[in-house]
């Protein structure tokens, strides 16, 4: 996008490349709070900027109307994750692995974890951060039973 910008977007840009690695942290002072969300909004829709864990930071696009290239980032490289064999979390796989997999009082039991941890690690640790799919099944009259699909 070839955006046209004011010389109030264009000192925020460069001040952002140039002093904090593209993040939006200085305003003139000439710009007072009250104008910063305003300012900050056109920029966004102008996509000079993005949004990112509460920040901002000069976009692609907002390089490229001050004259900027884009910086090249290096590969980000994935430490190895450390895996215990011996860990709670560990004892559960293994019990979800199991053909007839396991129930939430089994795990609880096991692990001495309450039953709302447990469903935790299913939510976050397993399906969000391991990628494991889960499945329940429940029998009629039956306790509900998990298993690693």
């Amino acid at each position: 996008m070839n955006a046209m910008i004011t010389t109030t977007q264009r000192a925020i840009i460069e001040h952002a490349i140039e002093h904090s690695r593209g993040k939006i942290e200085w305003f003139p002072d000439t710009i007072n709070r009250g104008l910063q969300a305003g300012l900050l909004n056109a920029m966004l829709r102008k996509e000079l900027i993005v949004r990112a864990d509460d920040a901002f930071y000069v976009a692609p696009g907002g390089y490229q109307a001050v004259g900027h290239p884009w910086p090249a980032l290096p590969p980000a490289k994935e430490a190895p994750r450390k895996h215990r064999e011996n860990s709670k979390q560990a004892q559960v796989i293994r019990m979800l692995q199991r053909p007839e997999g396991a129930t939430l009082a089994q795990i609880c039991a096991e692990t001495g974890w309450q039953s709302h941890t447990v469903r935790g690690l299913f939510a976050s640790a397993f399906k969000k951060k391991l990628g494991l799919n889960l499945v329940s099944e429940k029998t009629q009259g039956g306790e509900r039973t998990y298993r690693l699909a």
